[in-house]
Parts: structure tokens; C-alpha cells; sequence
């Protein structure tokens, strides 16, 4: 009868304690997201504050806040829908606010053309806290690797010319760590699964 191998046992050992270790943790995080989404709720009806200088804080998703823009110093846009439902592209535009720091990001309406170049030049601004678009991979936020998301000022009032900007949305908030967890719990199932067929044929060899 052949050995079990050592290295490899260990080594497979440790991958899935890993694996239950991260779905673990993904549950732990289903629980504070969901106390984060009903401060989220809150956030709606408390009185507005000043955008935030270093927009990185999830905790005022939501909230009404107010800003002013120096001078747009860059513009995107991004597929979206307006207040009434309907596609169209959101203008969103970096702002110069004249301090040290990231600035101000801004998504003041939408177009209903791609190619939309708004004329704006900057002023107050008001309307509610959300996460600027951006890119991060899904498999960061799958092993918590993500890092903070930049908060943007979506405006109350759209540029004229431009379609009005969606209510705040909670449903839009992803709370996915229960379905993290479960992946994780079965590529630890799974692993177990493959190494110990693999095993049972080595012996039987």
C-alpha cells in the first residue's frame, strides 16, 4: 500500500482551511453590509452636510451634501437612466474645488447622446452622495481586495440641456457576500472532493 503524500496533503490542507477562512469572512461582511444599507437609509432623510474632502466614506452614501466647483477639469460618461427610467449617457465631470486632495466628481444629468459635450464651467452644486463609477476587477471584491470606492455628488438639478439625474436608489447597493461565502464553502467541497478521489486512486495503484 502506497503512502499518503505529505507535502501535498498539507498543502491541499491548507488551501481549503483558506478557502473556509474567506467564506467565513464573507458572512461576517453580509452582516455589516447589511447595518451599512440601513444607515444608508437614514442618510436620506438627515439634514445636508459639505461634500466630503477626501470622498472615501461609505457611511455617507445617500446623504444630501453640497459643493463647489471650480472648474471642470475633465469629463466621462457612462450608460445610465435618468430620473423617469429611460437610457441615456450620465455626464460626470471632475472638478478643480481648489484644495489639496482628490477634488470633486460631479454627475450633473444625462444625455441622450454619447457624444454629448456639455458646456458647463463650474459653480455650486447640490444633490446626494453616491460611489463614483470605476473599474476594479470582481475577483478583488470576491477576496476583499477592493480598494475604497470615490464618492461623486449626483445633482438635484441637471445642466440645461440634459435629462435629470435617478432618485436615490438602495437596491443599487450589491450585498453579494452570502453568495461569496457559498463559493467559497464549495471550492473547499470541492477541493476536498478532488483530493481525496485522487488519493483513493493513488492507494488503489
Amino acid at each position: 500500500m502506497k503512502r499518503i503524500p505529505i507535502v501535498a496533503t498539507i498543502v491541499v490542507g491548507l488551501a481549503i482551511a483558506i478557502m473556509i477562512a474567506l467564506g467565513i469572512w464573507q458572512l461576517q461582511r453580509k452582516g455589516e453590509k447589511e447595518a451599512l444599507i440601513a444607515q444608508y437609509a437614514a442618510n436620506r432623510t438627515l439634514p445636508p452636510i459639505a461634500f466630503p474632502a477626501i470622498p472615501v466614506d461609505d457611511s455617507l452614501l445617500f446623504r444630501k451634501a453640497g459643493a463647489f466647483c471650480l472648474q471642470p477639469v475633465g469629463w466621462s460618461n457612462r450608460a445610465g437612466r435618468n430620473a423617469k427610467g429611460a437610457t441615456g449617457w450620465r455626464q460626470i465631470a471632475q472638478c478643480r474645488t481648489g484644495a489639496e486632495g482628490p477634488g470633486l466628481t460631479v454627475q450633473i444629468g444625462l444625455a441622450r447622446a454619447p457624444d454629448a459635450k456639455p458646456t458647463w464651467t463650474g459653480g455650486e452644486v447640490h444633490g446626494y452622495i453616491t460611489h463614483a463609477p470605476d473599474d476594479q476587477p470582481l475577483i478583488a471584491s470576491l477576496i476583499g481586495r477592493a480598494h475604497p470606492k470615490t464618492l461623486m455628488l449626483v445633482t438635484d438639478t441637471p445642466l440645461a440641456g440634459l435629462d435629470a439625474n435617478p432618485e436615490p436608489d438602495l437596491s443599487a447597493v450589491p450585498n453579494n457576500h452570502l453568495a461569496y461565502a457559498v463559493q467559497w464553502f464549495l471550492f473547499a467541497g470541492v477541493a476536498g472532493i478532488i483530493y481525496a478521489l485522487a488519493l483513493r486512486r493513488r492507494m488503489k495503484a
